[in-house]
């Protein structure tokens, strides 16, 4: 994104939310990209990885991927996924997923999604995450965490579908 600067080198301040604005509108492409994906499926050779903060409030994960990643996590659409949805009215995106074999159920609100990238079209967005204050914590919701641990079942065949985030990292492709 380009800016004006003045004579000392800065931006000049703006009170038009412009930052805010081109986020927004970043933040919409993903969610026509997993929404088309999840009304047609998945084209052939692409596949999304989607970075989350798993500490923001709302993102229902199994207890023992919120141990193994207690701040950030990367999962992976390609091969295995089901119940693909954002829910417009209240922007929470769920996906199953299989993870050691275990499907579950994952329930995070697009304002948690750090990054969102699909490889084979060397497509990257990256997004701020604002974590509520620390002051104010608030409990996960109870209504969804118990279907997230009852949805949780073996899947046949699969394999896990979490990716460290370095080597997510390494994948990013160049600018163009």
């Amino acid at each position: 994104m380009a800016h004006e600067t003045d004579d000392d080198g800065q931006a000049p301040e703006s009170l038009l939310p412009y930052e805010l604005w081109t986020e927004q509108a970043m933040r919409q492409v993903m969610r026509d990209a997993i929404n088309h994906v999840a009304r047609d499926g998945l084209p052939p050779q692409h596949h999304f990885y989607i970075t989350l903060r798993t500490d923001y409030p709302g993102v229902v994960i199994p207890p023992r991927l919120r141990a193994q990643y207690p701040e950030e996590m990367t999962i992976v659409l390609q091969h295995q996924f089901w119940d693909l949805g954002i829910d417009p009215e209240t922007d929470i995106l769920r996906v199953g997923l299989s993870f050691g074999g275990v499907g579950s159920i994952l329930v995070i609100p697009v304002a948690a999604i750090s990054a969102f990238a699909d490889p084979h079209a060397r497509f990257m967005l990256r997004f701020p995450v604002m974590l509520p204050d620390a002051a104010e914590p608030e409990p996960e919701p109870e209504a969804e965490a118990p279907e997230a641990a009852a949805a949780e079942s073996p899947a046949p065949d699969s394999t896990p579908q979490v990716v460290q985030l370095d080597a997510f990292r390494r994948r990013t492709p160049p600018k163009s």
